[in-house]
């Protein structure tokens, strides 16, 4: 009896053992703690959410999604040693990274262990150009890129406040600077150029003297690449001095944070963001069950959720989990089904065909605008 309980337990084990190497494990990297928080939390949620459905409808290739969660707190460092901690574990598919000052590094650790790292925030054009130009396959972002933003967002400023005194800042982050200079290009060369240009230090906590600037060169826009936080603080002690300037900024303030920073001071502010993926048909029945479960999914959630829908249905069209041929059945011209809409990557990894929105901030909440 004693024999057969041994055997039997280690069968057990066994069985427990091969059904567990039989879960796909996706890692998310991103900002779980620090200023950019909540950007974290939309990856995770959105994440979760996705490999939940997923799961439930008998997974991929019969196989389960388990999910990793890595904190890079938006830190170059701390991406690296992270991606470094993901491709000791094994990991293969990494939804992730969140800023582009992270992602780009992370990018090189990724692509030298054949990992497959696809963002659902990264905007700089720097990310998969590189890759490209080093025949990386396996960078990709489900998201937008600056140029792209700034093709959009640049000539409608310069047409929008033709006459008025702008100022182009940005946080010197690779995100930050690069989408400000993207927009600051097609402004000028559309007839609007600035009146002041300068960067600021993220985290600063005072930044009075930029607005006595601000307000010395009577500037009545601002647009501003960079995060909630600072843009926030910017806001709010312009308005201490009582200066009152039209705020635009990228993508990076659909985040209800902004609001709790900025608070009355924020009323008005202008963002782009990619054509609102809340709207979408595709997103209902996410949106709604993540809402049930208290979490309002804005922001980057249902990119990070399409990112998880975009691995399962690359291995099931490769009909193989081998990152590389995962990355080359999702560049196969085919479009992938995702809760943000159909979409279709080019062979860089860059999406095709990107639309945006204008956003308004106003008493806590924000809404798409008329563009005329």
């Amino acid at each position: 009896m004693k024999r057969i309980l041994i055997i039997s337990t280690a069968i057990g084990l066994l069985i427990g053992s091969a059904a567990r190497a039989e879960d796909l494990t996706f890692a998310v990297a991103g900002p779980l703690t620090g200023p950019l928080a909540t950007i974290g939390d939309q990856f995770k949620q959105g994440a979760q959410a996705a490999a939940d459905a997923i799961n439930a409808k008998g997974g991929v290739l019969g196989r389960q999604i388990k999910l990793q969660l890595e904190d890079d707190q938006c830190d170059p460092k701390q991406a690296v040693s992270v991606a470094n901690r993901i491709v000791a574990a094994g990991i293969q598919f990494v939804d992730g990274h969140a800023c582009s000052g992270s992602s780009i590094p992370a990018s090189a650790v990724y692509a030298e262990s054949g990992t497959l790292m696809m963002s659902p925030a990264s905007s700089n054009p720097i990310m998969t150009d590189d890759a490209a130009a080093k025949g990386w396959t396996n960078i990709m972002r489900l998201y937008t890129r600056d140029d792209a933003q700034g093709a959009f967002i640049g000539p409608w400023i310069a047409k929008e406040y033709a006459g008025k005194k702008i100022a182009v800042l940005h946080d010197k982050t690779a995100y930050g600077q690069g989408v400000a200079d993207a927009v600051r290009t097609t402004m000028n060369e559309n007839g609007l150029k600035e009146v002041l240009a300068e960067g600021i230090n993220a985290g600063d906590k005072d930044y009075n003297a930029l607005v006595t600037k601000l307000k010395d060169a009577k500037v009545d826009v601002v647009y501003f690449g960079g995060y909630h936080p600072e843009a926030g603080l910017i806001l709010r002690q312009a308005a201490e001095q009582g200066f009152k300037f039209q705020l635009i900024m990228p993508d990076s303030i659909a985040s209800p944070e902004f609001w709790q920073v900025a608070g009355p001071a924020g009323e008005g502010t202008l963002f782009v963001f990619p054509s609102d993926p809340l709207a979408k048909p595709e997103a209902k029945e996410a949106v709604a069950k993540i809402q049930a479960g208290g979490f309002k999914p804005e922001g980057f959630t249902l990119f990070s959720y399409a990112v998880i829908q975009a691995f399962a249905q690359g291995i099931e069209r490769a009909g193989s989990d081998d990152p590389t041929k995962v990355a080359e059945a999702l560049k196969n011209g085919q479009p992938i089904n995702t809760v943000v809409g159909e979409v279709t990557f080019d062979a860089k990894g860059d999406l095709k065909n990107v639309s945006y929105d204008i956003n308004r901030w106003s008493k806590g909440s924000y809404a798409p605008i008329a563009i005329k």
